[in-house]
């Protein structure tokens, strides 16, 4: 059996990320305004447990917060965690449990945090147990995709670009779903629940895809390596030099990561309150609802993926396909292009008027293409060269750097109420744009010796 050519486990991963993905992207596109327009205003945040204690904290390191501001610092945080504990449940994937069961305890964890999310006051306690269930599930699931394929396997980077088509497609159905069953319109009594309940279903429905193909997926890397020891007779191996040095660049790579992510994580937080606040949301198809615009990312994915993957295939047979590190730079850039231009709605919205959506078009589809050249080459880039005996290990600080990057999205967008948008703006493009020279520079030291290890 074939799925577009790949293995059928291929298909079995893709269905699971994609609708994990909906249960991740649903939420988010509901907890910038559940928690602005709803959670944290006026006297209700004090009915929801640790809210004092979470505030002082945030107030302690920042000084004192109003609602937008503590609002982003919440969510960069628990954007970030999500990735954090990657590496925890990684390594403990690659010493213990294995992929697929660290998979299965994941997405149940997960499901259940968004149960919790559906009940106000447990709010804080359901977004830690999304952050441990993310944990478990993400390194995991990506993992699996290399493992499906023998080294040298020319299909390998085909098939991420396949399996960011999944996460992508989660992310496209989720915002208007969850959004519009949880984002009461102006005047209608609220009811956010109902958004946290369909990224639970959403969850639900990846795990029985999951078991219901598990008989399609590779052998967990715990499962070989074991029958690798138990073979030879020889425990744990160490590294070698060439795996040293890979793993050292991939770490350098991790950390360029960190500040393209951190400018990216803005589409959900500041974009989003642009999109509300200070943008004209009528089009010739009709109006759009906020969170719709964050629905305009996964669709330039579908739109541009064809177009970059024959690209670079033109740009390999004439032996000028740029190394993995040199994308990811590419990357950077247009990111940086993509927040300069929203410098100039952004002084309209200085000078008080709303802008046309068609601004947040244009420039969502601009930093998507940063993304296709940064986010799935880094998931291939670790798959192809990590050690295999750290495989999830090495996914998982693959994830790390969007750990950083979500924090520092949330730090940057605590901002936004207290600045001229298009200082903001400019002041996002100034450090995606350093990024960008950052990893140019680096890509002459860091492009061979990936390809050596």
């Amino acid at each position: 059996m074939r799925f577009l050519g790949h293995p059928v486990g291929l298909a079995v991963l893709f269905g699971t990320e994609m609708w994990e993905r909906f249960c991740y992207y649903g939420m988010s596109a509901l907890l910038t305004f559940y928690m602005v327009d709803f959670l944290f205003a006026g006297a209700e945040p004090q009915s929801v447990l640790g809210y004092p204690a979470v505030k002082g904290a945030f107030e302690f390191v920042y000084g004192p917060l109003g609602t937008q501001p503590l609002a982003a610092l919440v969510f960069g945080l628990y954007a970030a965690l999500t990735y954090l504990t990657g590496v925890v449940g990684g390594t403990i994937a690659d010493r213990y449990l294995g992929q697929r069961r660290a998979v299965i305890l994941g997405g149940s964890t997960m499901a259940l945090g968004q149960i919790l999310l559906m009940q106000p006051r447990l709010f804080f306690i359901g977004l830690v147990v999304l952050v441990i269930g993310n944990g478990f599930f993400k390194p995991n699931i990506a993992t699996q995709v290399g493992g499906l394929y023998k080294p040298g396997d020319a299909r390998i980077d085909r098939a991420y670009s396949i399996f960011y088509v999944g996460i992508n497609l989660g992310a496209l159905l989720a915002p208007p779903i969850c959004g519009r069953l949880g984002h009461a319109a102006p005047g209608q009594p609220p009811h956010w629940q109902w958004g946290f309940a369909a990224a639970a279903v959403g969850m639900c429905i990846g795990l029985v895809i999951f078991l219901a193909g598990a008989r399609f997926l590779p052998p967990d890397v715990r499962a070989r390596r074991l029958q690798a020891e138990s073979s030879t007779g020889v425990g744990a191996v160490r590294l070698t030099a060439i795996e040293r040095r890979t793993v050292l660049a991939l770490v350098m790579v991790a950390f360029c990561n960190l500040f393209f992510w951190g400018c990216y994580g803005q589409q959900y937080i500041t974009i989003a309150l642009m999109a509300e606040q200070n943008s004209n949301l009528g089009t010739p198809l009709g109006v759009l609802r906020p969170e719709d615009v964050q629905s305009f990312n996964p669709f330039y994915i579908f739109l541009l993926t064809p177009f970059i993957i024959a690209f670079w295939a033109w740009q390999a047979r004439r032996r000028l396909e740029p190394a993995p590190v040199t994308k990811m730079a590419i990357g950077c850039a247009a990111t940086a292009l993509c927040f300069a231009m929203l410098m100039v709605p952004a002084m309209a919205i200085d000078a008080g008027h709303r802008v046309p959506v068609l601004w947040l078009f244009a420039a969502i589809g601009v930093l998507t293409l940063g993304e296709l050249y940064l986010s799935p080459v880094g998931l291939s880039l670790f798959s192809r060269t990590a050690p295999a005996k750290l495989a999830s290990l090495m996914m998982g600080v693959n994830y790390l750097s969007i750990f950083g990057g979500n924090y520092l999205a949330g730090y940057l967008a605590h901002f936004w109420s207290g600045m001229g948008k298009a200082a903001f703006f400019g002041m996002i493009a100034v450090i995606a744009g350093l990024a960008s020279v950052g990893m140019f520079g680096l890509s002459r030291v860091l492009n061979p010796m990936l390809k050596e290890g």
